[in-house]
């Protein structure tokens, strides 16, 4: 791989009033090639708050918007897909809704998974934790997964959790995006914070 890798942006577990100016100040100063909806909440109200406002400013910079999970308010939300974290309903999901929505699937740290997503139908695979992270099993995608992924796989990869600046370094020859959203969000200007993580795609 030769290219450096796209920008996967991640919204925040949270969102308020205040997150469009802040997402608009990040995709007007990054190529973002992708934003995912990631909520804490599973109150549909709140979701759909959420989607209604994350949705105007991701299409208005022409950047597709998936959700976490939530495949039965693709449609109702006018998203353009879904990110699955357990990838088992990808098969039927990929019949039910044709080519055209986009359905991404989290893989953890398994080729196996990865592979099998593929073969249902996935637009792209992520394993992760890319980084050192203490949280759950502690397993960690390592750089050789990505690296393996992309020489053998064609499907598109995307690198994601507790992502650093060594680390996005370590896979930028080796994935086709990197996922950043906690690790910009807390910051006072998400903007400056992408533009410090993503350092190596410009070396």
């Amino acid at each position: 791989m030769t290219d450096m890798p796209q920008i996967y942006l991640v919204t925040p577990p949270d969102i308020d009033s205040t997150f469009d100016a802040r997402l608009s100040a990040v995709l007007d100063a990054h190529d973002v090639a992708c934003l995912r909806l990631d909520l804490a909440t599973r109150d549909e109200d709140r979701i759909t708050r959420a989607a209604d406002l994350t949705r105007e400013v991701a299409h208005r910079f022409d950047v597709p918007l998936v959700i976490t999970d939530h495949a039965a308010l693709v449609e109702k939300l006018g998203l353009d897909g879904v990110h699955l974290t357990d990838p088992r309903p990808l098969r039927k999901l990929r019949a039910d809704w044709g080519p055209d929505p986009i359905i991404g699937a989290y893989c953890g740290t398994s080729r196996h998974d990865g592979m099998n997503a593929g073969e249902a139908g996935a637009d792209y695979v992520a394993f992760g934790p890319a980084g050192a992270s203490s949280l759950g099993t502690g397993e960690r995608a390592g750089a050789d997964l990505f690296h393996w992924w992309s020489q053998m796989i064609e499907l598109p990869v995307v690198a994601e959790g507790a992502l650093d600046l060594a680390t996005v370094e370590a896979l930028r020859e080796a994935t086709d995006f990197i996922a950043l959203g906690e690790e910009i969000w807390a910051e006072d200007d998400p903007a400056a914070a992408l533009t410090a993580l993503t350092a190596p795609f410009r070396a």
